[in-house]
C-alpha cells in the first residue's frame, strides 16, 4: 500500500506536467527550510545499499554491464540477433544513437537494471510499452529506452535518494517500504513507467513534447 501511495504522489507531481515528460524537478531556494526525517538502523542500511547502486556508472569495459545490455536486447527482441553492442539496431528500442552507453550517463547502471527488472518481472507490460500497444498512440512517440533512463533519474531526484536521510515526506514514506522490500525502487520504477505512459496518452503528447535527459553523470 505504501508503494502505491508513493506512486500516486509521483504521478501527480509537476514533473509529469509542462512540456510532456520532464525530469527537471522544481528548484528550491537555498534559504527555504527543509525538514529531515530520522531513519531506523534498518532503513539507513537499505538506503545505503540503494545509494551504492545509484553511484555505479555504466561501464562498457565491465563484462557484467555488457551482458546486462545484451540481456536487455534479448528481452526486447528475442527473435532478432544483436549484431554488436554498438549498432544501429539499438535505435529500434529508442536509444538516441547506436551506442546505448552514451545514454546511461543520466541514470547510471541502475537505469539498465530497472529496465531489465521490468522486462523480467512484467514482460507483458515491458513489451506493451516498448511496442506502444496500448491506447491511441500519437504519430511521433517518445523513445522507450531513453524514457526508461529518464524515469530512473527523475525518481532518484524526486525521492532525494542521494541525501544522507530523506528531507521530504514522500522520501521518508518510500524508505519505510524499502526497508520491507529491497525491490521497492525497481517496483516503483515499473509502476511509474506505466503511469507515465498513461499520462502521455491522456495529454495526447507528441515526440516534440519529450525532453531528452541531460547526460551529466
Amino acid at each position: 500500500m505504501v508503494l502505491f501511495v508513493t506512486a500516486e504522489v509521483v504521478a501527480g507531481s509537476a514533473a509529469w506536467l509542462g512540456r510532456g515528460l520532464s525530469c527537471v524537478c522544481a528548484q528550491r531556494r537555498e534559504s527555504d527550510p527543509r525538514p529531515s526525517f530520522d531513519l531506523t538502523p534498518a532503513q539507513e542500511e537499505c538506503l545505503q545499499r540503494l545509494q551504492l547502486r545509484i553511484d555505479v556508472a555504466y561501464d562498457s569495459s565491465i563484462p557484467e554491464h555488457r551482458e546486462a545490455l545484451r540481456a536487455l536486447w534479448n528481452a526486447a527482441f528475442p527473435d532478432e540477433e544483436l549484431r554488436d553492442l554498438i549498432s544501429e539496431q539499438w535505435k529500434e528500442m529508442g536509444w538516441q544513437g547506436k551506442d546505448p552507453s552514451t545514454d546511461f550517463r543520466g541514470g547510471g547502471f541502475i537505469s539498465l537494471e530497472n529496465l531489465l527488472y521490468l522486462a523480467r518481472n512484467f514482460p507483458k507490460s515491458f513489451q506493451d510499452l516498448l511496442r506502444k500497444q496500448e491506447g491511441d498512440r500519437s504519430v511521433w512517440e517518445y523513445p522507450f529506452a531513453v524514457a526508461g533512463v529518464n524515469i530512473t533519474f527523475m525518481l532518484i531526484q524526486m525521492l532525494d535518494l542521494e541525501a544522507v536521510k530523506p528531507r521530504t515526506m514522500v522520501g521518508a514514506t518510500f524508505l519505510k517500504f524499502l526497508s520491507e522490500n529491497e525491490s521497492a525502487f525497481d517496483l516503483l520504477y515499473c509502476i511509474t513507467f506505466k503511469l507515465m505512459d498513461h499520462q502521455w496518452l491522456a495529454m495526447r503528447a507528441s515526440y516534440m513534447d519529450f525532453n531528452l535527459p541531460k547526460t551529466n553523470k
